[in-house]
């Protein structure tokens, strides 16, 4: 299966509780159709680099997270459907990072014994 990163910007409320449940719905929507989510990764409240618009409101500062995560194109799709219905999502991304989890790491060095 392929390994993607996916970026997500979400509208900024004063509690987070939406946040969690949208990285439940992608995670568990990723594992119910056989993927695996790698590492989550919440990167705050930024303000946007400028003004987005979606679904009649205009934004200026959103809530960022990442999933990496391995899943068949078919999932892919089928995710990109969700946050594109989700009125919690302003903006998403998704970067195919390799073919397997090991085209992206690097192996570890090894040492020498003298």
């Amino acid at each position: 299966m392929p390994f993607y990163q996916m970026l997500c910007i979400t509208q900024h409320l004063p509690e987070y509780s939406h946040i969690k449940q949208l990285v439940s719905l992608a995670a568990k929507h990723v594992m119910d159709r056989g993927g695996v989510v790698r590492k989550l990764n919440s990167w705050g409240t930024m303000t946007l680099p400028q003004r987005m618009h979606r679904r009649r409101k205009w934004h200026d500062v959103g809530d960022y997270w990442t999933m990496n995560f391995d899943a068949s194109p078919k999932t892919l799709h089928s995710l990109d459907n969700i946050l594109k219905h989700d009125p919690r999502v302003i903006r998403w991304t998704m970067i195919k990072l390799g073919e397997k989890v090991e085209d992206v790491v690097q192996p570890p060095s090894k040492t020498f014994k003298s």
